[in-house]
């Protein structure tokens, strides 16, 4: 299994023009896994600052930030980002998850 997570070049765009927008400098985007959801867990994203005991991922300047136990559920996965006429917004091809939710919310691994 692949260390870490993957950021792709739409993803990485994408946060970088969100912390712009929102002044949030010399942040990342925190990636969580929480419980909730019909299917038990689901991803939570948040501006932050690094903290101790964080794992930083950077591509082109962008940083996504992970707590060492929901990296245990986000080993391997790649974040992209989607733009489609319907919606838009990250979206985690996480190879741990065995099941997700019908609307894809929530997730099993």
């Amino acid at each position: 299994m692949a260390a870490g997570i993957m950021i792709t070049e739409r993803a990485a765009e994408r946060i970088k023009e969100l912390i712009a927008a929102e002044k949030k400098e010399g942040q990342g985007l925190r990636v969580k896994v929480v419980g909730g959801g019909c299917s038990g867990l689901q991803y939570r994203l948040d501006f932050d600052a690094p903290k101790g005991g964080d794992r930083v991922f950077e591509k082109d300047g962008a940083k996504v930030l992970v707590d060492m136990k929901s990296l245990l559920y986000l080993n391997g996965t790649e974040l992209d980002y989607k733009e489609e006429l319907m919606a838009s917004g990250f979206v985690f091809q996480n190879p741990n998850v065995k099941r997700a939710c019908g609307c894809g919310a929530s997730f099993t691994v």
